[in-house]
């Protein structure tokens, strides 16, 4: 992608790429409020909002027109550019979400008739990274303060997506019956997953310690949660403590939280609840990691070798 020239707002700040486009490409603040609105009322998430916002400011910039204005030529042009073994910075996910991005832009302006051809994106069979029960452990004694061993704790125990942490409020937590609510998490659905009685003591001292008032985990400014980027270095901090050289993240969490139910014995409809999703064959892929089962999975060249 040819380099744009860097400009800073009004308070000398580096404009984003978004405001950038709403700058100097006509007519493209109006498109870009109408396309937020949209995704809005359709319930998409607000990441997903900015994700897609990015993508179509990026195109914009590139020709300086809008992304509804383009003809089959270029959008092709665009895209075998992004492809381009040369282009070192986008990436293969780049170049998807460009194309989610287009399909969804053309979808509710009402273009799905124009003569714009967007190839087809397979969705990527990859299976999760899943931590040892062993390892988990690891990474929670890795932490020095509280609030970060209970930022990994949570959102192992509780298999917590890195949004629904950080926007847990105090008054979701029912110390009492022992269960979490978790408010309007993928998809705008509320579920109630169980604490356990060390989640229950770990959230008591933080909030005996921390005293909040809203956010049971609050950013720099009391009155705002924690920020992602907060919650991510923590646990890259405990991953590099640890040496755990898997390529682990926020939702490596989650999903070895759900991997380790299975192999515990809880059912996959009930872990699907858990786990607040849509379709059980999202679930289903932690049968393909775990090791469950009548017998235990082994590899035969044991048993080769083994002298009985």
């Amino acid at each position: 992608m040819r380099k744009t020239k860097i400009s800073f707002d009004e308070a000398g700040a580096p404009a984003t790429i978004v405001q950038m486009a709403c700058q100097r490409v006509e007519g493209f603040e109006e498109l870009y409020n109408r396309f937020l609105r949209k995704i809005s009322l359709a319930g998409r998430s607000q990441s997903t909002a900015i994700n897609y916002g990015r993508h179509i400011a990026s195109i914009a910039l590139h020709f300086n027109t809008l992304p509804t204005l383009l003809d089959q030529d270029q959008v092709e042009d665009y895209l075998f550019m992004l492809q381009s073994r040369e282009q070192r910075t986008p990436s293969e996910s780049f170049f998807k979400f460009t194309i989610f991005s287009l399909r969804y832009l053309f979808k509710i302006e009402g273009l799905e008739n124009l003569n714009v051809e967007l190839p087809s994106v397979s969705a990527d069979q990859k299976l999760p990274v899943v931590l040892a029960q062993d390892e988990v452990k690891a990474m929670i004694a890795s932490c020095t303060l509280l609030k970060h061993r209970l930022l990994i704790s949570l959102m192992y125990g509780c298999g917590l997506r890195i949004g629904e942490l950080v926007g847990l409020q105090v008054n979701d937590v029912d110390v009492k019956r022992q269960m979490l609510h978790i408010r309007q998490g993928k998809g705008k659905k509320d579920r109630y997953v169980p604490l356990g009685e060390l989640l229950c003591r770990g959230i008591q001292k933080h909030i005996s310690a921390e005293n909040p008032t809203k956010w049971l985990f609050s950013g720099k400014d009391p009155k705002e949660p924690m920020s992602t980027r907060g919650v991510t270095w923590v646990v890259n901090e405990s991953v590099r403590k640890t040496g755990i050289r898997k390529n682990v993240s926020c939702h490596t969490l989650r999903h070895s939280y759900a991997t380790h139910l299975l192999e515990m014995g809880l059912d996959i409809m009930s872990i699907k609840e858990l786990l607040g999703h849509e379709r059980i064959e999202t679930t289903l892929v932690y049968l393909h990691v775990s090791n469950n089962g009548r017998i235990k999975p082994f590899s035969p060249l044991d048993k080769l070798y083994r002298k009985d």
